[in-house]
């Protein structure tokens, strides 16, 4: 329900108390006055904060209001001023006063209790969400959504309105630029936008190539880099534009088939089928077996912004802090939809905590929750290298995720892939080496295992005493691995473990292991 419609309910529902968390202090106003102003007769409206005191925003009868210098005095005159007309007044930075004020919290009560016989109510501008407890039956919370797109082509076509800006945009580019922008705050969007404009880009040689005062798609870079700073001061989220393509990734043919079919999910075909888009996958493994390589190729292969969540940066010191950074980290991968939200090593993430009053707890529940009830086509994969410490609610089947998969240790065909797509990365010939002595050499290595191999085979190639810099070779690769000790030694007990614990319910990211006459068979396909 868009936010003004919702306000009208509850304004005619008699909620006196309404508590708006948002930054947005001018929007929201803005949003207040154009409601008001379409209520028959228009409602009065009027605004109070510690600096500038009482303001008439819609005033049609000219009714006059005490003037008050303190948040005290406020509350008494809201309390006198007329019960028989429709009235809203809104309190800027209210929550400020209410810290370490008990006598105003009582008041604040009071006067909630009090305008429930009356045609008033008061709409409270935090920045935070966190009411204080003994208000919480009296205030209902209301989160105040960033723009959405019809709102952020207002603020564009502001900007394009101006004859001294060149615009050389197609709808479907204009359309692109707006979508860059979701997520973003009115004030940060016009900045964003104002910048892109204002910006010269110039070529690798120097030429320009978008000369100051001119918005086209090559902006959108622009807006991206910018969302990617903003995001980052959430503290709790990071922006990725994943380059890695299913070609990066060797192996997993069983989840590369899975994400293949689930793609479709997303079109207006399936849509009007009745299928859902799909919530999210756990991907749970041995350490380097490309957990997270995987995540970002499903948003590179989804054509998806990929946003990774850092539970652990979401708590802080103070008192409800913890759940407040929660509430805003979601909401902002909310307002970004559609996209791909990474939880990255689980593990972590969701172990219940102890020591500290229950924060952790609270924080696990609310990420749980709202992956079961949210509404947005957000797709989570949450990758793990160790489900022990997991709630088991977090991985029941059909959930929170579609699907759970186990990355094992990586099968000889695997290997190869791997070797082949690491060495193609080095722009070296693949013909030129043996895959299946390299395969034979690196069994029960992991992916990340087999590339620093290939890295540490070209440094003693390059370094070779005897021929220094000389191209390396199959035989460098296996000396290089020879050195190496892998984790399925040194973790033997805790992979074997692992195995165990997923054998039920869980399917394999991988075919089975195959015979080497099997891998050259033509019979052999993959779907």
């Amino acid at each position: 329900m868009p936010f003004q419609d919702e306000i009208e309910i509850y304004l005619r529902s008699r909620f006196t108390v309404l508590w708006v968390a948002s930054y947005e202090e001018d929007r929201i106003i803005t949003t207040l006055k154009t409601l008001c102003e379409r209520s028959a007769p228009p409602r009065r409206l009027f605004t109070w904060d510690i600096a500038a005191y009482f303001k008439a925003i819609i005033n049609p009868d000219g009714a006059t209001i005490a003037d008050a210098r303190d948040p005290k005095t406020a509350l008494e005159a809201i309390g006198k001023a007329d019960n028989e007309r429709d009235a809203v007044f809104i309190l800027k930075d209210f929550h400020n006063c209410l810290q370490g004020q008990p006598v105003i919290l009582r008041q604040l009560r009071n006067l909630a209790q009090s305008l429930k016989a009356t045609r008033k109510s008061i709409v409270i501008i935090s920045p935070n969400a966190k009411v204080p407890d003994d208000l919480k039956d009296d205030v209902f919370l209301v989160e105040f959504p960033p723009p959405d797109v019809d709102e952020l082509k207002g603020i564009l076509d502001r900007f394009i309105k101006n004859p001294q800006i060149k615009v050389n945009l197609t709808d479907l580019g204009r359309e692109k630029v707006l979508r860059s922008a979701l997520g973003l705050s009115s004030n940060q969007a016009q900045r964003v936008f104002g910048k892109s404009i204002v910006s010269e880009i110039r070529s690798p040689d120097g030429r320009v190539i978008k000369p100051s005062g001119t918005l086209d798609e090559r902006g959108i870079d622009m807006i991206t880099q910018e969302k990617k700073s903003i995001i980052r001061e959430s503290g709790a989220l990071e922006f990725f534009s994943p380059q890695e393509g299913i070609a990066d990734v060797g192996g997993l043919e069983v989840l590369k088939a899975w994400l293949r079919e689930r793609e479709k999910d997303f079109t207006k075909e399936a849509r009007d089928y009745g299928i859902s888009a799909p919530k999210g996958i756990a991907l749970i493994g041995i350490p380097g077996t490309g957990k997270s390589l995987t995540a970002k190729m499903i948003a590179n292969l989804w054509h998806q912004p990929l946003v990774r969540l850092d539970v652990g940066a979401l708590f802080g010191s103070l008192v409800g802090q913890s759940e407040e950074n929660t509430r805003r980290a979601l909401s902002l991968v909310e307002t970004i939809a559609p996209c791909v939200l990474w939880i990255d090593e689980m593990e972590k993430a969701f172990s219940h905590g102890g020591g500290d009053g229950g924060t952790s707890q609270r924080v696990f529940g609310n990420i749980l929750t709202w992956m079961q009830e949210r509404k947005k086509p957000v797709f989570v994969i949450g990758t793990a290298n160790d489900v022990s410490s997991i709630p088991p609610e977090t991985l029941r089947p059909g959930g929170r995720f579609d699907s759970i998969f186990f990355l094992d240790l990586p099968t000889s065909l695997e290997r190869k892939e791997i070797f082949t797509v690491h060495l193609s990365k080095k722009k070296r010939p693949v013909q030129q080496f043996d895959l299946d002595v390299l395969a034979g050499a690196s069994k029960d290595y992991v992916g990340a295992e087999i590339q620093q191999a290939v890295e540490d085979a070209m440094h003693l190639a390059f370094y070779d005493r005897k021929q220094p810099g000389r191209e390396f070779t199959t035989e460098d690769i296996c000396a290089a691995l020879a050195k190496l000790n892998p984790l399925s030694k040194v973790q033997q007990a805790r992979i074997n473990e692992l195995r165990e614990f997923l054998r039920k319910g869980v399917q394999s990211a991988s075919l089975p292991e195959v015979s080497p006459q099997e891998e050259t068979s033509p019979n052999l396909q993959f779907h």
